[in-house]
């Protein structure tokens, strides 16, 4: 596996795969690489020729008094896992080259961005499309992967592909879990021993919300409550528990096919995402 810091090398790199009529496959990190982030890597080496992996931690996403400073950085250790994992290169943009002086451009992603993370988070979701959308056009994949634990993003990048007309294909894998159900995510690692006991919680609550509402539960407000009683007795600090139509993160009026429960809650310092789809659609 190559690793590259600059546009220029990105592109050479890249170009020598398209010569070799090799698709290209793309996964976008920030580093602090987990067994879902290598998910990814291994489907995308299963469906295209060549795969290529960012990593860099993007300063748009992160408002004021977030964990920019103190997000994991281990550039050597990923690059270790990326190149047992089956990547081909490793792309890792020196941030002064990548937002230059005077950068003062950004993409606006409306209406699938306004609830969940993107109220609780005033313009992280500026910064994703933003991010996002550079890199796109840095790399020009063919298919890039994402995980569905980050549900709104997931739905934010697939309107701006759609909108923007991105010529390529994005493909949602499904969340990968600790042994206990948690969601493998890089802030895990801030946790202390009993706050990762008690992060378990979090997919534990949505598990039940999904139980019930298999069993009959029809109505979203409902489980919304329900489930935030559960998580706030499990300890844990609810910033929000919403019932949306995957694809368009629109409020549900009703349990359905294709309606997630998602939710982020605080462990400590530590901010955690998850959810579930209440009920798969049926696939004809």
């Amino acid at each position: 596996m190559k690793t590259v810091r600059d546009l220029a090398a990105l592109r050479e790199a890249v170009g020598g795969a398209r010569r070799e009529a090799r698709r290209v496959g793309f996964i976008p990190t920030m580093g602090a690489l987990h067994d879902g982030h290598l998910s990814l890597v291994r489907r995308a080496k299963s469906e295209c020729g060549f795969v290529v992996v960012s990593i860099f931690v993007n300063p748009l996403q992160f408002a004021a008094g977030e964990d920019f400073d103190r997000y994991p950085r281990r550039l050597e250790v990923d690059a270790a896992v990326l190149e047992s994992a089956g990547a081909d290169l490793l792309y890792a943009p020196v941030p002064a080259n990548f937002y230059p002086p005077g950068f003062s451009t950004s993409v606006d992603v409306a209406d699938v961005s306004d609830g969940g993370e993107g109220a609780a988070r005033p313009g992280h979701f500026r910064g994703v499309a933003t991010v996002v959308a550079k890199l796109f056009l840095q790399v020009g994949p063919d298919a890039a992967y994402f995980g569905r634990k980050d549900l709104q993003q997931t739905a934010v990048i697939r309107r701006m592909v759609r909108d923007l007309d991105f010529p390529l294909r994005v493909v949602i894998a499904e969340t990968v879990r600790e042994a206990d159900g948690l969601a493998m995510s890089s802030r895990n690692v801030y946790l202390s021993g009993e706050q990762r006991t008690r992060a378990a919680a979090l997919s534990r609550a949505l598990f039940h919300a999904r139980d019930r509402a298999a069993a009959g539960q029809t109505d979203p407000r409902a489980l919304e409550d329900e489930t935030r009683r559960e998580l706030e007795a499990a300890g844990l600090s609810v910033d929000y528990v919403e019932a949306i139509e995957a694809g368009s993160m629109a409020r549900a009026d009703r349990a359905s096919p294709g309606i997630a429960l998602a939710a982020a809650v605080r462990v400590g310092k530590t901010r955690l995402l998850d959810n579930v789809v209440l009920e798969e659609r049926k696939t004809p």
